[in-house]
């Protein structure tokens, strides 16, 4: 535990949800991207992270508390590359949705 009284993994998932509900919402307009909902980027992020559907790799809901580190790490940093425009949005979601049959 840190100092604080909280383990690395409670921050990491504080970050997660703070960067998938209120980071790149912000952001979605103004960079006109497809999605908008928290649930949208939290699907891309960790559709990517795994390689394919989230839900064939990760049991159980919500997927980011059963994400295992190395995953949640993963979809942290893709968010973190959407923020700083270093990876196209759009080209993310494009596959993920075919991925899932979508497209």
């Amino acid at each position: 535990m840190s100092a604080s009284g909280q383990t690395p993994r409670a921050g990491r998932e504080r970050y997660w949800l703070a960067l998938t509900r209120e980071t790149l919402p912000a952001l979605a307009a103004p960079r006109g991207w497809p999605v908008r909902a928290d649930h949208c980027f939290q699907r891309i992020l960790l559709d990517h992270a795994c390689g394919g559907r989230w839900y064939d790799h990760i049991d159980g809901r919500p997927a980011y508390v059963h994400a295992p580190d190395a995953v949640l790490a993963a979809a942290i940093a893709l968010g973190e590359e959407v923020a700083a425009g270093t990876t196209d949005l759009a080209a993310l979601n494009d596959r993920s949705l075919r991925w899932r049959g979508k497209r």
